[in-house]
């Protein structure tokens, strides 16, 4: 090995992540296009749960502008509190502009995981390590493995008692 830093790049793991460095970039980047739209959506999600609330305690102070002073008023305040407040987020929740918003805002988060699963199987791939998707394979494989494996132990079990 040289004892040059540039002769670095052209040994094992790092000759293959640096090959991949272009494909990386290329992930952080459109990351970052995918971040700005998914925090401009998860802005407008708080703004609009925001405005909610704010209108439906208003609506509460108004129906009960005196601080409850016993139970029972402390219990009609709180039915009142609660059905105003049932009522105008069931309505944020069932208006188009709620759920074209919150369907952006999801859609981006899905965006964010698929290029970060991106970068890991990069990184994964010039270390020479197995990916996520090859890793959750071997899993099924292991799973069906024991399921076939406990069926046979119990007819292997059944088998033996018949034979007794």
């Amino acid at each position: 090995m040289s004892s040059k830093p540039q002769a670095l790049a052209s040994v094992g793991p790092m000759r293959a992540f640096a090959s991949n460095a272009k494909k990386i970039s290329t992930e952080l980047i459109e990351i970052n296009e995918s971040l700005i739209g998914f925090n401009q959506f998860l802005t407008e999600y708080y703004k609009q749960l925001a405005e909610t609330w704010d209108t439906a305690q208003k609506k509460v102070n108004l129906k009960m502008p005196d601080v409850p002073h016993d139970v029972e008023q402390m219990e009609a305040f709180k039915r009142i509190w609660i059905d105003i407040f049932d009522n105008d987020f069931t309505e944020l929740f069932d208006s188009g502009k709620f759920g074209e918003n919150y369907g952006k805002l999801v859609s981006k988060e899905l965006e964010l995981t698929k290029h970060w699963n991106n970068i890991s199987n990069v990184i994964l791939q010039s270390a020479n390590l197995p990916s996520k998707e090859e890793i959750d394979e071997v899993y099924k494989e292991l799973h069906s493995l024991k399921k076939r494996v406990t069926k046979l132990e119990i007819e292997l079990k059944k088998g033996i008692k018949n034979e007794k």
